[in-house]
């Protein structure tokens, strides 16, 4: 089965957005004309926004008010290629492109169709450390494009696929969501100490604090190799980009971490600087320089401390004091081990832990359930433009 490939320009209104002088208060103030910036439309479907501009920021600036179903792909930077499905009326900043409704086409299928060729999108897009697509590429990019009621039946599919990964994706939020409600509860508030703890510093609760190595990372060797983008912004794992290293007898016992040990990141994006995991295999790994890893002493539970660096009040910390090297913003570990903490009794550190351990169980059955709902979406979005997932 073929289908006629057509330039988008060919069937719809493209648009690129605006931004109104940010130096004019009255082009923002007390505005109500919804205005997006390009890292919003990793909300995949778009519900909401954060900025809003008023009716003379949109008369006296390039913004141009996008209708609901336009389907908007970002230009330039680290969203590039990355696709957003607007759900209202709304405008959007210059590093965003607009597919307005049309006629010709359902939007639900273009926006399936674009996510599904971002990898081709990247792969051609200009520039060295920050990636550019054109408008003009956007109106040149050639669709496959069945009739309309192929496109909607393919779209009903791929919603139907779309909304049980995003079921489970928001089920999995919520138990995080419980996890830092647990620590509260257990602990008041950081920044209150409503329960009156003893403060004192990560060094009160710490009995070695260790970098990892600086040797480069191999696509194969012996050893597991940790390395900063395996921690995630939330404070777990994902070993999907995992190197390897290899290390002589006497740097084993330096850079291994075993089940039970603090791994924070100390050089990263200001955004991302200080994340903090409980590494909870039974299987050594090493860490690279720019981790450290920290064994607590008996005062200390590993899994407290995480969730206090993790919490609102730990990332502000952590924000507040890095410094900047070069574009990176860095803590080592002295300056780690300064961070203020509240320190409660050990045995309710280790009840935290039993809790947070138990909640994990059910987590990982929930992200086993995210693999699952991701295959069969990703397996029908490739049968869908194959012509394979319906009949004409």
């Amino acid at each position: 089965m073929s289908w006629e490939s057509i330039k988008i320009q060919d069937f719809a209104e493209v648009t690129t957005g605006g931004t109104p002088s940010t130096t004019l208060k009255e082009y923002w103030e007390n505005g109500n004309i919804p205005w997006l910036n390009s890292g919003e439309l990793n909300q995949d479907v778009i519900t909401n926004c954060e900025n809003y501009i008023t009716s003379k920021g949109l008369e006296n600036s390039s913004a141009r008010l996008m209708p609901k179903d336009t389907v908007l792909i970002a230009l330039t930077g680290a969203t590039t290629g990355v696709v957003g499905y607007l759900t209202f009326e709304a405008c959007a900043n210059q590093s965003v492109t607009g597919i307005l409704p049309s006629k010709n086409h359902h939007p639900k299928f273009i926006y399936y169709y674009l996510k599904s060729i971002r990898n081709k999108v990247l792969a051609d897009a200009y520039g060295g450390a920050q990636k550019h697509i054109s408008q003009g590429y956007v109106k040149n990019l050639e669709i496959p494009l069945p009739p309309l009621p192929i496109q909607k039946r393919i779209a009903e599919i791929l919603d139907v696929a779309d909304a049980l990964k995003r079921k489970d994706q928001a089920l999995l939020k919520k138990y995080d969501e419980l996890a830092q409600a647990i620590f509260i509860d257990m602990f008041g508030d950081p920044v209150k100490n409503e329960k009156g703890w003893e403060v004192g510093t990560i060094r009160d609760l710490a009995r070695e604090v260790k970098y990892g190595t600086s040797k480069p990372a191999e696509d194969r060797g012996l050893i597991p190799y940790l390395r900063m983008n395996n921690i995630t912004y939330s404070g777990d794992w994902d070993f999907a980009s995992l190197k390897y290293i290899n290390l002589e007898a006497t740097e084993y016992e330096k850079y291994i971490v075993k089940d039970g040990d603090l791994v924070f990141n100390r050089t990263n994006s200001k955004e991302l600087v200080g994340k903090t995991a409980v590494f909870n295999l039974n299987k050594e790994m090493a860490i690279a320089g720019y981790l450290i890893r920290i064994r607590t002493n008996e005062n200390g539970n590993p899994y407290y401390i995480s969730y206090y660096l993790n919490s609102k009040h730990g990332k502000e910390t952590l924000i507040g004091m890095c410094k900047s090297i070069i574009g990176m913003a860095n803590i080592n570990a002295q300056e780690l081990q300064e961070i203020n903490i509240m320190i409660p009794p050990i045995f309710l550190q280790n009840q935290f832990e039993w809790k947070i351990k138990q909640l994990k169980k059910v987590i990982s059955k929930t992200e086993d359930q995210i693999i699952s709902s991701s295959a069969l979406f990703n397996s029908l979005i490739q049968k869908a433009f194959k012509g394979e997932l319906v009949a004409e």
